[in-house]
């Protein structure tokens, strides 16, 4: 009997609902467009209600289907966490795990949390730091898994979740359009700098380089002290700081947040965690 609850069609449809299309699940899944497409419609027939609005262009959610969806990540958690708890005693060894700074102190903690208690023979060595230094070690061998924002165009990684880019700064903050907008700024290789200063260059707008950190808490700080704007995950802005808007401040587009790494032992474990948990990782926005 199809139930519901049953996890294969639920994960179909999770995917679909995260990533906005068909296609775009099948390749997430690794499964054929057709069969996404069947797991959606023996969900749909189980519950008896149509869960997606489908047009040639877009896939939206019925507010029946936003209630699945709640419901749905709450099925996948639980059988995650299940699947961790049966496994823990075959996972062995250490895990060089790289995150990106921004990510850190919002709901990543807890995650790493709850692997390593379902996993205690895991001995888990952590690195924070800027996206494209996470991916250079990676490439390096020097880390078994990143978990990192995704260059725009770069199809490398399993994606987590997509978000707008924003411009952020003190509350209040504005600055005039005919004078230089000044920059706060990741130090290189960083993926949000030059987003930022590949959009400046396309919009023509003039600006100046405020201030360039090492880290993501010093560019926090900076825009705390009123030194000028910076990019930043719309979901992650840090307390005491606010979204910006208005002449003068191109639109950025969007960030991916991505896994990237090992398919096998603690690595795929964590990857399939992360990537099961973008609710628990950000603020909704």
């Amino acid at each position: 009997m199809i139930t519901v609850l049953d996890p294969v069609l639920l994960r179909s449809f999770q995917s679909v609902a995260d990533r906005g299309g068909f296609s775009a699940a099948a390749r997430h899944l690794s499964l054929q467009q057709s069969t996404v497409s069947g797991h959606i419609r023996r969900l749909e027939a189980a519950c008896g209600r149509r869960l997606f609005i489908r047009d040639t262009h877009s896939v939206a959610l019925t507010a029946d289907g936003e209630a699945m969806l709640g419901f749905a990540r709450s099925v996948l958690d639980i059988e995650a966490r299940a699947r961790r708890h049966f496994s823990a005693a075959k996972l062995r060894g250490r895990l060089r795990f790289g995150a990106s700074e921004d990510v850190l102190l919002q709901g990543l903690p807890d995650i790493l949390r709850d692997f390593t208690q379902a996993n205690p023979g895991v001995e888990l060595e952590l690195t924070v730091g800027v996206s494209g230094e996470l991916y250079n070690r990676l490439a390096e061998g020097a880390l078994d898994l990143v978990f990192a924002k995704r260059p725009e165009g770069d199809p490398r990684g399993r994606l987590v979740w997509r978000e707008p880019l924003v411009w952020i700064g003190r509350p209040g903050t504005s600055f005039d359009p005919a004078e230089p907008l000044p920059l706060i700024l990741l130090a290189p290789p960083s993926i949000t700098r030059l987003r930022v200063l590949e959009v400046m260059e396309r919009a023509g707008r003039a600006w100046r380089l405020a201030c360039t950190s090492g880290s993501q808490t010093g560019v926090d700080a900076a825009a705390l002290a009123g030194l000028g704007v910076a990019p930043h995950a719309a979901s992650l802005v840090p307390q005491g700081l606010a979204t910006l808007h208005g002449p003068g401040l191109p639109e950025l587009g969007d960030v991916e947040f991505v896994v990237q790494g090992a398919r096998r032992g603690p690595a795929a474990a964590l990857s399939q965690l992360l990537e099961a948990s973008a609710d628990r990782l950000r603020r909704r926005v």
